[in-house]
């Protein structure tokens, strides 16, 4: 039922949303680029003289196009998969990452002239290379590719017999074949490439797509003229001044820096835990209060306002919180025309998950306290909310702040969900770090060591706390 009245909704608001997308751009002053900054050479972070920036193909082309509109550029980094739901749902302008024009994205938006032609190329181990050359040799082999891309595309139509795993990132593909849970990754030569030089293990299959090449184009949202023409100029001006081929010099320029990995990553991670901790502090503090309210709400003795507590809880307990962080990113914009950022939104799908679980705590915390407690206060001539304040509360608060402490380590361990949708907390910086780095281990190596040290941090806080109330007991 919640999906039927959010998808009328959306279509209501994208039905009541006509207009040239031009107009929007012209007069907010700003082009919001959705890409995936995990694709290098086209689009990556770099550190600069301690500066973090985006660089790569499809970032200088952004910036070009930007200038040729009169407007600022805004980077939106998430992850590739979300990136035509946050072009319908009007969170980005354009989507400037990479993407082939199929005739099922055609369907959803409109496409530009393309502005580059890259081979797809299979990467195997160094020591398969001899083995696996054609199609008939990937039969039965485990192929990987990044979901909802041309390259998975080719794996469906030109190697069928192959065992198809569809990965949201590449560096989860890379990482599997380094590991050998899958035989060959499809990728486009300009990032196997990029990979090869540094995985000296890797190397190109003698396989040839029959359908190798493909286009890159960007993508837009329908029905809007003005905006394609635009980017047409602009992309005509860049493939008749060949402006592609210094793009590609200035991209591997910035991505063979000399440096240890520390010293260009180190600040990615230190960001990164700044973020976490202060989204799980939203999560938790304004979860506490929504938790409680939602609590009372469903001891008390209205009906309405039982039942209320109880679909929020069970609705919230019962789907999952990737679900919740999408309804609530997308839903924002499409359903009530709020232009939130990631964090923001992020730390509201947080507090409304914490709040269904807190309001549980919270009341089984309250349940726990011996009835007749309730009794023999009202029995002194106390009333029900004094009750409450000065005798059961007191009790239920011992029983609620342990569970509380480890919804926070819970929190903390969650909060990682949210960098679907581009909140730069830690497992998203250590996903940029993967795409930069073209290393898809080590950032996660150090980033469980960080998740570990946080909430053992925490546990050991939480432990000494419990020992001080059970003195006082």
């Amino acid at each position: 039922m919640v999906c039927v009245v959010m998808l009328t909704l959306l279509l209501f608001h994208q039905a009541s949303a006509a207009g040239d997308k031009l107009d929007d751009i012209k007069k907010r002053g700003e082009l919001r680029v959705g890409l995936s900054a995990d694709y290098a050479p086209y689009e990556f972070e770099h550190t600069k003289n301690g500066k973090r920036e985006y660089v790569g193909i499809d970032i200088e082309l952004a910036k070009k196009i930007a200038k040729d509109l009169g407007v600022e550029l805004k980077i939106v980094n998430m992850q590739f998969d979300s990136l035509l739901g946050a072009l319908k749902t009007d969170k980005i302008d354009v989507i400037i990452s990479g993407m082939s024009p199929t005739p099922e994205r055609k369907k959803e938006v409109d496409f530009t002239d393309e502005y580059m032609q890259v081979k797809q190329r299979m990467v195997v181990q160094k020591k398969d290379q001899s083995k696996l050359r054609t199609a008939e040799d990937f039969k039965g082999k485990a192929v990987a590719a990044q979901k909802q891309t041309t390259q998975e595309e080719l794996a469906q139509t030109e190697l069928p017999e192959s065992n198809l795993t569809s990965l949201t990132r590449l560096p989860e593909a890379i990482m599997s074949l380094n590991t050998g849970k899958v035989d060959g990754v499809i990728m486009e030569g300009p990032v196997a490439d990029a990979y090869l030089s540094k995985n000296t293990n890797l190397a190109y299959s003698d396989l040839e797509f029959s359908n190798a090449d493909k286009g890159t184009a960007i993508a837009l949202q329908k029905d809007s003229p003005k905006l394609l023409d635009a980017l047409n100029n602009s992309i005509k001006e860049v493939n008749d001044n060949k402006l592609i081929a210094g793009y590609k010099d200035k991209a591997n320029e910035a991505m063979f820096d000399d440096g240890s990995f520390l010293s260009k990553y180190g600040t990615y991670f230190l960001h990164g835990i700044g973020a976490t901790i202060l989204i799980s502090i939203f999560g938790v503090l304004f979860g506490s209060l929504l938790g409680g309210i939602f609590a009372f709400m469903k001891l008390s003795t209205n009906k309405i306002l039982k039942v209320v507590a109880w679909v929020y809880i069970e609705f919230i307990r019962g789907t999952p919180l990737l679900v919740q962080v999408f309804l609530v990113y997308f839903g924002t914009t499409a359903v009530l025309g709020l232009d939130l950022s990631a964090f923001v939104c992020g730390a509201i799908a947080l507090i409304l998950n914490c709040g269904a679980y807190i309001a549980e705590i919270i009341r089984a915390g309250i349940k726990a306290v011996d009835k007749g407690q309730m009794e023999a206060a009202r029995s002194l001539g106390m009333s029900h909310s004094q009750a409450m304040n000065k005798v059961i509360m007191p009790q239920a608060i011992k029983n609620i702040l342990p569970a509380l402490g480890n919804e926070f380590i819970t929190v903390i361990k969650e909060s990682s969900i949210v960098s679907v949708i581009g909140v730069s907390e830690l497992m998203f910086n250590a996903q940029v770090v993967q795409g930069a780095s073209f290393d898809p281990f080590t950032p996660l190596l150090i980033v469980a060591i960080i998740y570990f040290i946080l909430t053992f941090g925490l546990s050991r806080v939480m432990n000494l706390f419990e020992r001080r109330m059970s003195v006082s007991d």
